[in-house]
C-alpha cells in the first residue's frame, strides 16, 4: 500500500517520540545522527521524570500526553510519530496517530494480539499514512550477508534452521515497571525479547507452514513465559527450532541463527547475532571477502541497527526509497508469534496463515 500523503520536500522530516523509557534512548541517539535530514521536535511521556530527562537529552518540546501532543501537531509541523511505549498500547496509539493524519513508526512487537495488528494496518491504510515497524536487527551487517547468501541460492535447498536466544532477565527487570511481564502490555520471552529473532524465521528462510510450541514460566513471578521452545516446518521443506530462555545464568549468553543447506552451512552467533562463527559453502563468492568486516563487538542486545533503520524511514518519507519493514511486513512476525502462543496454549500444531 503506497502512502497517499505526498513526499516531504525541501525540509527535514519532523518526528515525535511517545514513551521515553529504555529503548527510547536508542531512537533519540539514532535521530541525532540524521540531523541533516530529520529532527526530533517533540517527546511525550506520562511520567514527569522520564519526560524531563528526554527533553534535556534531546532538546525537543515535552508533552504529558499523546492527546496534548496531537493537538499541537500543526504548530509542530509533525510528520511521523514514533511509538516506544509498552507493546500493548501500540494499537490504540497507532490508530489515534493515523486518524490525526500522521505517519506511524512503532517499536516491536507492533501489537500483542493478532486482530490489533490487522486493525493498525487498516487504520493507516484508511488514513493514507505509512506504518513502519522497527526491525533494526535486519540491518546488522552479519544478517545482511546471510540474507544475500540465501537470496543468491548459495545454500541450495535449505534443510535445517536453529535459532537460540539464551539471555538473562532478572526479577528486578520485570518489577521495574507494572506493564512488564503482563499479557496485555508486554508479552513474554518469545514476543518481547526474542521478537527480532522470530522475525528472521520468515525474512531469512521464507514462509512458515506450521509450528508447534511449549512455553513455561519456570522461575520469574510474571504472567507470561520466561522460557519457550518451538518446532517449525517451512513451506520450502526446511525444518527447525526456536529455543528461548530469559533464565540464563549468570548473564546474556547467546543470540544465534544456524542454517544448514545442501551446499552450505552458516552459524551467526555472539550475544546478539553479531559474530559470523561459521561460514562454509561449496563455491566461493565475492561476498566472502566481507566476512571479517561484518562481525562486530556489542554490549547491547539491541545492536547498532536503529540509525540504519531510520535511514530507510527518512528516505521513504522523502520519496527516495521504499519502506523495508512496513505494517504488512510487521504482521508476518506477529502472525508467527501468535501461532506459537496458540500452539503452546492448545497443545496442537498450528498451520499458517492464520485466518484473516
Amino acid at each position: 500500500m503506497s502512502s497517499h500523503r505526498p513526499p516531504i520536500q525541501g525540509r527535514k522530516v519532523r518526528f515525535a517520540l511517545i514513551g521515553c523509557g529504555r529503548i527510547a534512548q536508542n531512537h533519540i541517539e539514532a535521530l541525532s545522527r540524521h540531523a541533516e535530514r530529520a529532527e526530533l521536535v517533540a517527546v511525550c511521556d506520562i511520567a514527569p521524570a522520564a519526560l524531563d530527562a528526554a527533553v534535556r537529552k534531546s532538546g525537543a518540546r515535552g508533552y504529558a500526553s499523546l492527546t496534548e501532543l496531537l493537538a499541537a501537531r500543526e504548530a509542530l509541523g509533525l510528520d511521523c510519530v514514533v511509538l516506544t511505549t509498552p507493546s500493548g498500547l501500540h494499537p490504540r496509539q497507532a490508530i489515534e496517530v493515523a486518524q490525526a493524519g500522521l505517519h506511524v513508526m512503532t517499536e516491536k512487537p507492533m501489537a500483542t494480539r493478532w486482530q490489533d495488528g490487522l486493525a493498525m494496518v487498516k487504520a493507516c491504510d484508511d488514513a493514507g499514512v505509512r506504518l513502519f515497524v522497527v526491525k533494526q536487527n535486519r540491518r546488522n551487517a552479519t544478517l545482511q550477508l546471510l540474507k544475500r547468501a540465501v537470496r543468491e541460492g548459495r545454500f541450495g535447498r535449505l534443510y535445517n534452521v536453529a535459532v537460540n536466544v539464551f539471555w538473562t532477565r532478572p526479577q528486578s527487570y520485570y518489577d521495574s515497571a507494572d506493564w512488564r511481564g503482563t499479557w496485555e502490555f508486554d508479552g513474554g520471552a518469545f514476543m518481547n525479547q526474542a521478537s527480532h529473532y522470530i522475525d528472521l524465521l520468515d525474512w531469512i528462510v521464507g514462509p512458515v507452514e506450521s509450528v508447534m510450541a511449549y512455553t513455561g514460566t519456570l522461575a520469574r513471578n510474571i504472567e507470561v513465559e520466561d522460557t519457550g521452545v518451538a518446532a517449525l516446518k517451512w513451506r520450502n521443506g526446511a525444518m527447525g527450532t526456536v529455543n528461548v530462555s530469559m533464565l540464563t545464568y549468570p548473564k546474556n549468553l547467546e543470540g544465534s541463527i544456524t542454517l544448514l543447506g545442501e551446499k552450505g552451512s552458516v552459524r551467526i552467533g555472539g550475544v546478539a547475532v553479531n559474530e559470523i562463527q561459521h561460514w562454509e559453502f561449496d563455491v566461493p563468492h565475492a561476498m566472502d571477502q566481507e566476512l571479517k568486516d561484518a562481525s562486530y563487538q556489542t554490549t547491547s542486545v539491541y545492536g547498532f541497527g536503529h540509525p540504519l533503520y531510520y535511514d530507510n524511514v527518512i528516505s521513504t518519507l522523502l520519496g527516495q526509497a521504499e519502506a523495508e519493514t512496513d505494517g504488512r511486513e510487521g504482521l508476518k512476525s506477529l502472525e508467527l508469534l501468535i501461532a506459537m502462543y496458540l500452539s503452546a496454549r492448545d497443545g496442537q500444531r498450528v498451520n499458517l496463515p492464520l485466518s484473516y
